[in-house]
């Protein structure tokens, strides 16, 4: 089973997968299957169990086997961080599977397209913000005070391409007012998507409709994963012809691929007489 879930990614892909790792880790092999069905997704799963490449690898090989869009088009995935540190870090890290598997392309002589990372947080400088708003990158990795700062400026316009949000560390956030505040704007960046789809940018159904963007949370310490789910999911826009109906939960499927510890447990009584 854990290798079978690598026959849905592209051959560079695959190759690059097997050639670094033995096997798919337990998170790799129940959150790969949900997310490459567009579901949103909360995946718990210990510290190096390989939680971010889980989320982003079906992104990057969508990246490179899709057909690269126009510049306005460009930002489709979009990693949200809580710590700015942390941003950093993953955007190091998220090169090594984008360049390997285009060296692994190169091999299988498959022509594939290298995804652009661009990183966005309170350090980043106004040239570089400004260069990021004229030729946006495909992966944007951000902080969610950067995001709202986006969202409230000319800035969003490269937003409405967005088809996939990863948030990172949700546990740091779900219960905070910076989480609250994301809250309010995963859903003002739902609404940008759904606009742009109005100018034929992002994702779109079978029917042309525009999907909003598929939403992907991680940690190794979320719990109730119930409420954390409540949370990334958000509700469901109201329905003008209903105005009185209740507001529908979006579903998230959770992957629980935590380690639970098994406790050894012995009762010592210091006294017989408490016994």
């Amino acid at each position: 089973m854990p290798d079978d879930v690598l026959q849905r990614f592209s051959e560079p892909v695959r190759e690059w997968f097997r050639t670094t790792f033995a096997a798919p880790t337990a998170a790799q092999a129940q959150g790969w299957p949900a997310i490459a069905d567009g579901r949103h997704t909360l995946i718990l799963a210990p510290t190096g169990s390989g939680k971010t490449l889980t989320a982003f690898l079906w992104a990057i090989d969508r990246l490179m086997t899709s057909p690269v869009p126009e510049k306005e088009g460009r930002l489709r995935v979009l990693y949200v961080s809580p710590l700015r540190a942390l941003a950093v870090d993953v955007d190091r890290n998220l090169r090594a599977p984008i360049r390997g598997s285009r060296l692994a392309a190169e091999r299988l002589g498959v022509e594939v397209h290298e995804p652009t990372v661009g990183v966005r947080t309170g350090d980043t400088p106004a040239a570089e913000r400004q260069r990021i708003a004229r030729t946006p990158p495909d992966v944007l990795i951000t902080t969610p005070e950067s995001l709202y700062l986006m969202l409230t400026s000319q800035a969003r316009s490269v937003l409405r391409s967005v088809e996939v949000v990863i948030i990172d560390e949700i546990h740091a956030l779900a219960p905070t007012k910076r989480g609250a505040h994301l809250a309010l704007s995963l859903e003002r960046l739902e609404e940008e998507v759904l606009r742009g789809g109005k100018d034929g940018l992002g994702d779109a159904d079978a029917d042309g409709e525009r999907r909003p963007p598929q939403r992907i949370a991680l940690s190794a310490t979320q719990r109730p994963l119930e409420e954390v789910a409540r949370f990334l999911g958000g509700f469901e826009p109201r329905d003008p012809q209903e105005p009185e109906a209740r507001p529908r939960e979006r579903p998230v499927t959770i992957v629980d691929a935590g380690v639970r510890k098994e406790l050894d447990l012995e009762v010592i009584v210091p006294v017989e007489d408490m016994a």
